[in-house]
């Protein structure tokens, strides 16, 4: 009786049923303890919205000591800070999460200077600064500013029609502006004209695509700055002699500029990829970079650099000159400043140097001086800055001019807009397809399913 109770059919599924469950519940059982103890996540989103930055990893794995990440809220809203700040401790031990109820602990709040719930503050030894919000930008800016105690200031140069610090237009540079204030760099404008000397707390000066051209008292105020150990960028377009458009040639600047072995060229690079990208052939688009600290982590992330010229570059007496990147090989160089014409024979063949990097030996210790040159200023403005690679590389070149390389990197990514835009005709056409074709062929394949079985 019980070897044909054993050998019965049902008693064979129950057996295997049981097998299965006992295993499936091993399988679940195990990969919850894993999944406990090592904490792994995936980010399948188009632009890794959900993952840490190149920036941000750097900066939390380079902690030389702990850093306290306390989040200030309702506890019913811990939740909503949990997901995007434990991806901060998951990157390195030394940082600490806590969450503080202000309702609860007021003494805790009070004492960090907390007046509104939502709250973080970012603490690395002594120094504690508060983010503004809790996304990846403002959490790693105040991770940055724990880091860098000391105040860097950019200043800007006026007076010869360069880009304006607070203007919001196209051609302004308050989106820059912004963006360098993220990465903990103070910004004001200076004028050489009535004084010519660099003021000293000055970590870099941008001389931001003038006009007019500079007096030879701003040029040598300059030069003095960067050959005492001063660090500063040159965005210097094609001088077009256009209707409406007057670009100065700046003799003395790119005279100033050649003696440290960067020889601008008086033409206009135009470029076939520029057209591919829908923008225009006074695009210069660039996806290859040579090997320097400000485009090394910048491979694969292309860059645009409207109305520019080309250089020559070569190391000088004091100078060490390195080209950063090229137009493509397709690219011309149009050399007639009032009337650029591609098919113009005189036109030189690319690929060339728009941009270059260079340290100035000044013969004292532990002191040099660095300059970048960039053959155009509009793809710093407000207009092109959003383009592509143009804030990494705008930040990484301020890093590097600020000797703060280990922040050089791709910055936290922009929410993505993956919005769809359709014409009338196109919504009409997903409406007719959706609410009647659809349907419509589920029946007619229904009838003849019915027809043949019937």
């Amino acid at each position: 009786m019980n070897a044909q109770f054993l050998k019965a059919r049902q008693t064979k599924y129950v057996a295997y049923a049981a097998l299965y469950i006992a295993v499936t519940f091993a399988v679940v059982t195990v990969a919850n303890v894993l999944a406990n103890r090592y904490e792994k996540t995936y980010d399948t989103t188009a632009n890794k919205r959900f993952s840490l930055s190149d920036q941000t990893i750097k900066v939390v794995k380079g902690l030389k000591q702990d850093a306290t990440i306390t989040y200030f809220d309702q506890p019913s809203h811990f939740s909503s800070a949990k997901d995007e700040l434990d991806l901060y401790a998951a990157v390195s031990p030394k940082v600490h999460v806590v969450y503080v109820d202000p309702d609860k602990q007021p003494l805790v709040a009070r004492d960090a200077g907390i007046k509104n719930y939502g709250t973080t503050v970012v603490q690395i030894g002594a120094n504690k600064n508060e983010a503004k919000s809790t996304t990846e930008e403002d959490i790693t800016g105040a991770f940055i500013r724990d880091l860098k105690s000391t105040v860097r200031t950019v200043c800007f140069l006026s007076g010869s029609g360069e880009h304006q610090l607070d203007e919001s237009g196209r051609d302004g540079f308050s989106r820059l502006k912004d963006l360098l204030g993220k990465d903990d760099y103070q910004t004001k404008s200076i004028n050489l004209i009535e004084k010519s000397d660099v003021p000293g707390d000055c970590t870099v000066v941008v001389v931001g695509g003038p006009s007019r051209d500079y007096l030879q008292p701003e040029v040598d105020g300059i030069r003095k700055y960067v050959e005492d150990g001063g660090r500063a960028m040159f965005l210097l377009e094609a001088p077009l002699k256009l209707k409406g458009l007057d670009i100065a040639d700046n003799d003395a600047l790119t005279a100033m500029l050649q003696s440290w072995g960067v020889t601008l060229d008086k033409d206009l690079v135009l470029d076939p990829l520029g057209q591919m990208a829908g923008v225009g052939a006074q695009l210069a688009l660039v996806v290859k970079y040579e090997p320097h600290p400000i485009v090394n982590e910048m491979k694969g992330t292309a860059t645009g650099f409207p109305f520019s010229r080309s250089m020559e570059t070569k190391n000088g007496d004091k100078t060490t000159v390195e080209k950063l990147f090229e137009s493509s090989q397709d690219s011309i160089a149009a050399i007639n400043m009032v009337k650029p014409d591609p098919q113009d024979p005189k036109n030189k063949k690319g690929p060339f140097t728009i941009a270059a990097a260079g340290s100035y030996r000044t013969g004292k210790e532990n002191s040099q001086g660095r300059f970048v040159v960039i053959g155009s200023s509009q793809w710093a403005a407000n207009s092109f800055l959003p383009f592509n690679g143009n804030r990494d590389l705008a930040l990484n070149a301020m890093n590097w001019l600020s000797s703060d390389e280990d922040l050089i990197s791709i910055r936290p990514k922009e929410p993505e807009d993956r919005r769809i835009t359709m014409t009338n005709a196109q919504m009409s056409w997903v409406r007719t397809t959706s609410q009647f074709l659809f349907p419509l062929a589920v029946v007619v394949a229904g009838f003849v399913v019915w027809w043949r079985r019937r």
